[in-house]
């Protein structure tokens, strides 16, 4: 339902805030209210004065989709004044074209300064950043293609009779992760990217197709996980999903109980990381003093992002890394 009384306000609110300049439009003269004229953003959106007077007075006919588009454009709304409009206008926001992969500098500082385990995923589960603390869980991904940076695919290469597979707690991580990406598929309606993932992990495992089929939607929350590491030994944690709002992105944080043998563990190897300037590579934790020294990510394949890397996928031991991004 069109709120007309709050959509009028909101355009005359807009629209005072703007200067000609601002939009490419010449100074006339001096003018009696600041902002733009009325005449000036029907012309940048392309529809008639008469109409956009109509909007600012509550009255006519409800606008389009395109319409709000076009005023939304001519007003450079951000994202959330936009989305705003289109509500109060009665219509639903327009979608993103697709994921965001692009990591901010302020998302990059925050994984470096965590002394726990911490990487960045898409909406699509592309892992697209992470912590030097990740890598003994993860991998050196510094060394693996973009293309080959999805937790998902990893997950679903693994053949029926692995391991992961007998354990129920995976299996419904496998669901809910499953589950997950569908709400992301009607997220994004039409993104050639992620309609070429599914269709990809439909041809390569039927087991995803079954869980596909099952039409399960549910947004990622988090989750406790219980693992055996092949190094470190019994580990338990706290899975924490960050929301990033203004990107779609996650970040996925391991927070043991204060105190715990796995917040131990946590600190020893945040002690054996040797702190990097800005912007420098860091040396990768060398696990001093704890097991685990030269963990590869092909030994962690019955738990956590890197389940189901196949051997022929295995990662050397860690090198120096810092926090990547994949841009």
């Amino acid at each position: 339902m069109t709120d007309r009384a709050e959509l009028a306000k909101f355009l005359t609110a807009r629209r005072a805030r703007l200067r000609p300049a601002e939009v490419g439009l010449p100074e006339s003269g001096r003018r009696r209210t600041p902002g733009l004229r009325r005449q000036e953003v029907a012309q940048l959106a392309g529809i008639s004065v008469d109409y956009y007077i109509r909007m600012e007075q509550a009255r006519g006919a409800k606008p389009s989709r395109q319409v709000l588009a076009a005023v939304g454009r001519a007003l450079m709304l951000s994202t959330d004044e936009r989305e705003y409009l289109f509500r109060i206008a009665g219509e639903n926001p327009p979608t993103a074209g697709g994921p965001n992969r692009a990591i901010s500098p302020s998302t990059r500082v925050l994984l470096d300064n965590m002394t726990v385990p911490a990487y960045v995923v898409d909406a699509c589960y592309d892992i697209l950043a992470w912590n030097r603390m990740a890598v003994p869980f993860i991998g050196d991904l510094a060394a693996v293609p973009e293309t080959d940076r999805n937790m998902i695919r990893w997950m679903f290469r693994l053949p029926d009779d692995a391991e992961p597979w007998s354990s129920p707690a995976s299996v419904d991580f496998a669901r809910s992760t499953v589950a997950d990406l569908r709400a992301v598929y009607a997220r994004y309606p039409g993104n050639p990217a992620l309609a070429a993932l599914v269709t990809e992990l439909l041809g390569l495992s039927g087991r995803f197709a079954q869980m596909w089929a099952e039409h399960d939607v549910e947004v990622r929350r988090g989750h406790h996980k219980k693992i055996r590491h092949p190094e470190l030994g019994e580990l338990e944690f706290d899975c924490q999903v960050l929301y990033i709002s203004d990107s779609d992105q996650r970040i996925i944080v391991y927070c043991p109980e204060p105190g715990s043998p796995t917040a131990t563990v946590f600190a020893a190897i945040a002690a054996s990381i040797t702190p990097a300037a800005p912007g420098a590579m860091c040396a990768a934790p060398d696990h001093a003093g704890i097991p685990g020294k030269g963990v590869n990510a092909s030994t962690l394949a019955a738990f956590g992002p890197a389940a189901a890397r196949p051997e022929s996928a295995a990662l050397p031991a860690p090198r120096p890394v810092t926090v990547r991004d994949a841009r």
